[in-house]
């Protein structure tokens, strides 16, 4: 198996490359680790390969804020310097430096 380099970093604020959606990355997986009937859900024209990097993402649109699984090939750097609203970023992260957000260090007594 080809070892993949993750091109996004946890606390990165992209875009879907397709979709109009937004969000800040909090978990990678290496390669798909969803279910199948996930993956069989996207229409096969636009389905992703499940031999690359996926994102979990605290994310939104103009509607609403929600959890994304979105696959590296569709995911594009966010250059709108903005920060995300969803409403756990404050649970995950700390400071937003317009490009990416610092992770939250939980300290323990």
């Amino acid at each position: 198996m080809i070892e993949r380099i993750a091109k996004f970093r946890i606390g990165e604020v992209v875009k879907h490359r397709v979709f109009p959606f937004r969000g800040v990355i909090f978990d990678v997986d290496p390669t798909f680790n969803n279910t199948e009937e996930w993956w069989q859900s996207i229409p096969a024209e636009i389905r992703p390969r499940k031999d690359q990097p996926y994102y979990h993402l605290l994310a939104e649109n103009d509607e609403t804020d929600y959890i994304a699984y979105v696959s590296e090939q569709n995911l594009l750097h966010d250059t709108s310097e903005k920060p995300v609203r969803h409403p756990q970023v404050d649970e995950l992260f700390a400071t937003f430096d317009g490009k990416r957000y610092a992770v939250r260090v939980n300290k323990t007594h």
